[in-house]
C-alpha cells in the first residue's frame, strides 16, 4: 500500500529531544500510513547512533552539514515520495489521530495547499504555544500574530478558536503541505536560514490562490525554545531581516514604498526600545538586519519579478496596525480585534 504522508524532523544535535518526543510520533503515525523520516543537519553529537540503535524503523535522509531550517527542509522534500508531507519540529508531542483530520481537509479540498493543527504548549497544556498556536495571521505592516497569541500575549485553550478555520500563515512547527505545492513554489527561502520562512511560504501560496486551514481536530504539544531564546541578538537579526524581505517579495506595489517606509520607522523604534531597556545588542542587532536587507535587495528585485504572482490583495491580511490595536488599544486577543479588518472564513 502507498504511504500517504511522510513526517520530517529536521535534526541538528537534538539527540535527547528526539528521545523524548519521538516515540509519541512513533506511536500515533500508523504506518499503513506514513513514514517518519528524521532529515539529519549535520550533527555532532550522537543523534544517528541514538536513532539507529532506538528507533530503527524511522527513516534517516543524512546531511553533511547545517544547512538551516529552510535549506535542510528543501533537501528532505526534495528526496521524498508521498503526495503529502509535514514539517514537524524535534520538541513536539503528537496525539492520538494527529494525522487524521489534516489529511482529511487536504484530500477533501483540492484547494487548500496547507493545513495546521492546534499547537499547544507541552509544559503547560492548557495554554497555546507561542509559534502559531491556532493559525497565523500579519497585520499590513508585516508584523505576525496568532489566534491565541499576539506578541507576547498567550491564551489559554478554552475552546474559542474550535473551528476549522482559514489562516494566512501555517506555522513550521507542525506544517501540513502538498508535496507538488512545496516543490513548485520553491520550497523555503533558504536565505532566511531560519525564523519566519514558513510565513513567507504560505504568503507565496496563497498568492497563487491556494488556501490555507486551520484545524482544531489534530492537537500538538510544542516544547519551543528549543534553538534561540526569545532575546537573543542573532534571533533579533533574523526576525527583522527576514520580515523586511518577506515584505519586500511579497507586497502589492501600490503598497511597497509605503510598508517600506513606514517600517523604516518602526524599526527604529524597536531598536530605540531595545537601547532604554539596556539591550543594547538587540538594538544593535536590528540596525544590522536593515543594513542586510539593503545589501539583499537587488538580488530580491529579481526574485520578485520573478514571482509566480503578486496580487493586489491578500484575504485574511489584517488591513490594520496590530502595534497600535495591542499597545494603544489593549487589544490583547484576536477574538477582541475588529473583524471587518481581516477575513477569517470558516471552512466549509
Amino acid at each position: 500500500m502507498n504511504k500517504k504522508i511522510s513526517v520530517v524532523i529536521l535534526n541538528w544535535n537534538g539527540a535527547s529531544l528526539l528521545e523524548q518526543f519521538l516515540p509519541s510520533v512513533i506511536r500515533y503515525s500508523p504506518e499503513t500510513v506514513a513514514d517518519v523520516i528524521v532529515a539529519d543537519n549535520g550533527s555532532t553529537d550522537n543523534s544517528l547512533d541514538l536513532l539507529r540503535k532506538k528507533f530503527p524503523g524511522v527513516g534517516i535522509i543524512q546531511f553533511e552539514k547545517n544547512h538551516g531550517f529552510a535549506e535542510g527542509y528543501n533537501k528532505a522534500l526534495s528526496r521524498i515520495e508521498t503526495p503529502f508531507a509535514v514539517l514537524l519540529n524535534s520538541d513536539i508531542e503528537v496525539t492520538e489521530g494527529w494525522l487524521d483530520a489534516p489529511l482529511q481537509l487536504l484530500e477533501k479540498h483540492p484547494d487548500v495547499a496547507c493545513v495546521q493543527p492546534k499547537i499547544c504548549s507541552w509544559s503547560d497544556k492548557g495554554s497555546f504555544e507561542y509559534a502559531g498556536a491556532a493559525g497565523g495571521f500579519i497585520d499590513k505592516y508585516g508584523y505576525p500574530f496568532c489566534r491565541g497569541r499576539i506578541f507576547s500575549t498567550v491564551e489559554r485553550d478554552c475552546g474559542q478558536y474550535d473551528s476549522e478555520a482559514e489562516i494566512v500563515w501555517a506555522s513550521g512547527a507542525s506544517l501540513f503541505v502538498r508535496t507538488d505545492v512545496y516543490r513548485d513554489m520553491g520550497g523555503l527561502d533558504a536565505t532566511f536560514f531560519a525564523h519566519q520562512e514558513e510565513i513567507d511560504l504560505c504568503w507565496r501560496i496563497r498568492n497563487c490562490g491556494w488556501r490555507i486551514l486551520f484545524t482544531h481536530k489534530s492537537v500538538v504539544y510544542h516544547l519551543g525554545g528549543g534553538t534561540l531564546n526569545a532575546d537573543n541578538p542573532h534571533k533579533t537579526w533574523l526576525n527583522f531581516r527576514n520580515n523586511l524581505l518577506m515584505l519586500y517579495k511579497n507586497l502589492p506595489e501600490k503598497e511597497l514604498d509605503r510598508v517600506l517606509f513606514v517600517r523604516f520607522w518602526l524599526d527604529y523604534l524597536a531598536a530605540f526600545k531595545f537601547f532604554l531597556c539596556g539591550q543594547l545588542k538587540n538594538a544593535l542587532a536590528v540596525y544590522k538586519a536593515r543594513s542586510a536587507f539593503r545589501k539583499l535587495k537587488p538580488e530580491y528585485a529579481l526574485i520578485r519579478r520573478k514571482q509566480f504572482a503578486v496580487s493586489d490583495f491578500v484575504s485574511g491580511i489584517f488591513r490594520g496596525s496590530i502595534l497600535f490595536y495591542y499597545y494603544l488599544k489593549g487589544k490583547k486577543r484576536f477574538t477582541l480585534l475588529p473583524s471587518d479588518l481581516y477575513k477569517n472564513e470558516e471552512a466549509d
